[in-house]
């Protein structure tokens, strides 16, 4: 049975620190939103961007190494702007509890910066959440192996790491939406995720849930899923409940999670029914052996009649992957649906003539960092909102559909197809 807590103020310091023009750009849009129980803090190479920031603590790192003029696409630059300025920024780390950690990844100082940033928070003891996103695809192959090399860092100094695609916005978007309206959906995902953890912590609950909670399910975590939604009407918890653990904007699943954080807010009207209903949702599709750590509580922000859950979920297997990167492999290699032109990628593996033998997706470094090593740590968030309309959502891989594509009578054809794909397939 939950364990019904006491009302009591939080003692817990969350620091929200934005790094890089972007994460300056996230900082100012949480602040105008009216974020509570953070505080906000901006670091940055680039002087002019970093003055117009709206956080009350602003640091300038870097004075010697960039001269107050950012750090352009130079990764290294960014590092050598936070090693440089290490006692202030440890200054600023001091005595917090949990560390959210925010910025654009593709650019020099975020990509530089917040690894070093990050592992100063851990080393600190705080319970260390990044939450940053890979440029568009237009901004051209440069900047987005930059990117990956600088989440790549990021990985082993953060207890969370929570990547938002850029490209995904184009999904749930049309041709009318204006480009700040595009970059304002990107930086909702940043503050639902600030927000909504945030709260958890601070806010008292009827079933209460503490930081000790959060940091159970999010420690050392490895591949996580963060999922909010919201909806009305006579079946309310269901719908809210599917919008948490489904989204246009992340593929990726919450099948086989072993720990589960999931707590449900609304006013005075939820009813147990409502609860249980939720709770069937969410966890159909879980590990049935998860942690399960549960928590309500009532929120006079939210509009009456609506209900929100919100979800963390962590535990999974290495092999569990987003539909998002099986995509962005068959993109990488030019595959299309035809089955033939999967099966040419095999012939050229059984080619004689050909010297190399090794497994064409294993070739390229960009998809070691997709199969290989981003599983293990890369996070994917979730939102969405009974409001939006997604009818532009991303039909499945027809390619993962095709099971024929495993009749082959020769074995080696089909242990060629990596595991991750091989075992989804075999799934559909």
């Amino acid at each position: 049975m939950p364990q019904i807590k006491p009302e009591a103020e939080s003692f817990t310091s969350i620091k929200v620190i934005g790094v890089g023009g972007g994460g300056g750009n996230a900082i100012d849009h949480m602040i105008d939103m009216g974020v509570k129980g953070v505080e906000f803090i901006v670091v940055n190479t680039d002087a002019q961007d970093l003055h117009y920031c709206k956080a009350n603590e602003k640091i300038h790192i870097g004075k010697n190494a960039t001269r107050g003029l950012g750090a352009g696409m130079d990764p290294e630059l960014g590092r050598q702007s936070a090693e440089e300025s290490k006692e202030e920024l440890a200054k600023m780390l001091d005595g917090a509890d949990m560390v959210f950690i925010t910025g654009g990844k593709g650019g020099g100082t975020c990509t530089g910066a917040a690894p070093f940033i990050a592992e100063l928070a851990r080393s600190a003891g705080a319970l260390t959440i990044a939450i940053v996103t890979r440029p568009f695809s237009f901004e051209g192959s440069q900047r987005a192996q930059i990117a990956l090399e600088g989440i790549e860092d990021l990985k082993g100094n953060v207890d969370s790491l929570v990547v938002i695609h850029n490209d995904r916005v184009l999904n749930i978007i049309d041709r009318n939406t204006s480009l700040n309206k595009a970059f304002s959906i990107i930086d909702n995902i940043l503050l639902q995720a600030v927000q909504g953890i945030s709260d958890l912590i601070t806010l008292p609950g009827i079933i209460n849930v503490d930081f000790a909670d959060v940091k159970a399910i999010m420690k050392n975590s490895g591949a996580a899923l963060i999922g909010f939604g919201e909806a009305s009407g006579d079946d309310r918890a269901v719908e809210a409940a599917k919008m948490a653990i489904n989204s246009p904007l992340v593929e990726m699943s919450i099948n086989g999670a072993k720990r589960l954080l999931f707590s449900v807010s609304g006013g005075s009207d939820i009813s147990m029914s409502e609860i249980n209903k939720a709770a069937e949702v969410i966890t159909s599709c879980i590990d049935p052996d998860a942690k399960i750590i549960f928590g309500a509580f009532n929120d006079n922000k939210i509009e009456k009649g609506v209900l929100r859950i919100t979800i963390i979920a962590t535990g999974f297997d290495r092999e569990i992957i987003s539909d998002n990167k099986i995509r962005e492999v068959r993109e990488i290699y030019k595959i299309n649906d035809d089955k033939n032109d999967f099966n040419s990628i095999k012939k050229i593996e059984k080619d004689e003539n050909n010297t190399e033998k090794k497994n064409i997706f294993k070739r390229n470094e960009r998809v070691n960092d997709f199969i290989e090593e981003d599983i293990d740590l890369e996070v994917d968030i979730l939102g969405g909102s009974s409001e939006v309309n997604y009818n532009n959502k991303n039909k499945e891989s027809d390619l993962l559909k095709d099971n024929s594509l495993l009749d082959s009578e020769d074995n080696e054809d089909e242990l060629s197809i990596p595991t991750f794909i091989r075992n989804k397939m075999k799934r559909k």
